[in-house]
């Protein structure tokens, strides 16, 4: 009777272990640098940097603007103002509303970077961006220069709409291994 008691409080722990796992590592404790970045999709203006390159001929009447896909040229600061910040790259490539009930965003982008410490290298990021959401992921599948090979995720956060202004601001939080 003993052993089976044993036997039977040694499972219930190995079941716990198996099933608690050891305690979740931060980014930093996993090798990644991290470090943030703003982007600014510009969309009106005489300066657009967003222009939407092509639709369905539904896109305008969809609630999400469904099959609408933007062609991106943004810039990348240091701070979330353009006046506040250095500009250290652009965001380049697309994004394409490919959800029809919320505003869902396929991104498929490459962060060039034209100053500061990561000078000459980019990453390339890609994923589902639901951009009514306060903190959405997206995956680097790539990279050049210093970020050759590299893998991670990008976190982003939008700090300004744009309503108002016509300038989305998102905060873009980094972190890369390569």
């Amino acid at each position: 009777m003993a052993a089976t008691s044993r036997f039977l409080l040694l499972l219930s722990a190995a079941v716990v272990a198996l099933t608690t796992g050891p305690p979740a590592a931060t980014a930093a404790d996993a090798g990644y640098t991290t470090f943030k970045l703003y982007f600014h999709d510009i969309v009106g203006g005489t300066s657009p940097t967003a222009i939407r390159i092509a639709q369905a001929p539904s896109s305008n009447s969809s609630s999400t603007f469904f099959g609408a896909v933007v062609a991106i040229d943004d810039p990348l600061t240091t701070g979330p103002t353009r006046a506040s910040g250095t500009e250290v790259g652009r965001a380049q490539g697309t994004y394409t509303f490919a959800d029809q009930k919320t505003f869902g965003l396929l991104m498929v982008m490459n962060f060039v970077f034209t100053a500061g410490e990561h000078n000459g290298s980019s990453l390339s990021i890609m994923g589902r961006n639901e951009v009514l959401s306060d903190i959405r992921e997206m995956s680097i599948v790539g990279g050049s220069g210093k970020f050759r090979m590299a893998r991670g995720y990008v976190q982003a956060h939008t700090i300004d709409s744009g309503a108002t202004s016509g300038e989305t601001v998102v905060q873009y939080t980094v972190n890369v291994k390569a």
